[in-house]
């Protein structure tokens, strides 16, 4: 008859060896899982930041695309709130120091009489009836030659929800949309500022 597998009696010796060696095993194990988790947050975001650079080139560009259209469509026109311009700007930009006020204006028509403000956007939101009702004031201290000019506001987008729309109409601001090939300005309400 065979003898049962005998096993070396345990000591406290040996248990608190065999404890050693199995914390050292799980710390060894949880530093290769913690670099692991490093090596993976830092791919993550790696992706993340290369993921917003492309999806903010892809905004920048449908900007650039809505600029250059409606660019375009006020240059062959020269028309807005049912008046004839002369002239147009785009990309206008004036800092004053002196005053501490800087502005940026997308697109400004001018005619003896009245000056026209168009902020272009590729989708109008809320928050950019609020900024173009700010530059209005600013111009004219910016640009104290037409302090005296009726000056009209538009927002120019190819996308515009019925929140805007509203608030547009209700605070005097035209709406400049494409509608197929062409552009279509709603200025019935329109108001001096």
């Amino acid at each position: 008859m065979r003898s049962k597998n005998t096993y070396p009696k345990a000591t406290e010796e040996s248990a608190w060896a065999a404890i050693r060696k199995t914390t050292k095993s799980i710390y060894a194990m949880n530093a290769r899982r913690d670099i692991e988790i490093e090596e993976w947050k830092k791919k993550m975001d790696e992706s993340i930041k290369a993921m917003q650079q492309e999806l903010g080139g892809m905004g920048k560009s449908n900007g650039e695309i809505a600029e250059s259209y409606f660019v375009n469509s006020f240059t062959n026109s020269m028309q807005f709130a049912g008046q004839k311009y002369d002239e147009i700007d785009h990309n206008l930009s004036r800092k004053n120091k002196k005053l501490n006020l800087q502005g940026e204006y997308d697109l400004v028509l001018y005619n003896c009489t009245s000056v026209a403000i168009i902020e272009i956007k590729y989708k109008a939101r809320e928050k950019d009836i609020e900024d173009l009702l700010k530059k209005a004031p600013i111009f004219k201290q910016l640009y104290p030659q037409y302090a005296n000019y009726s000056l009209y506001l538009g927002l120019a987008a190819f996308h515009i929800n019925r929140k805007v729309e509203k608030e547009s109409k209700e605070k005097g601001i035209a709406l400049i949309k494409q509608v197929g090939d062409s552009m279509v300005i709603y200025d019935d309400y329109l108001k001096v500022f």
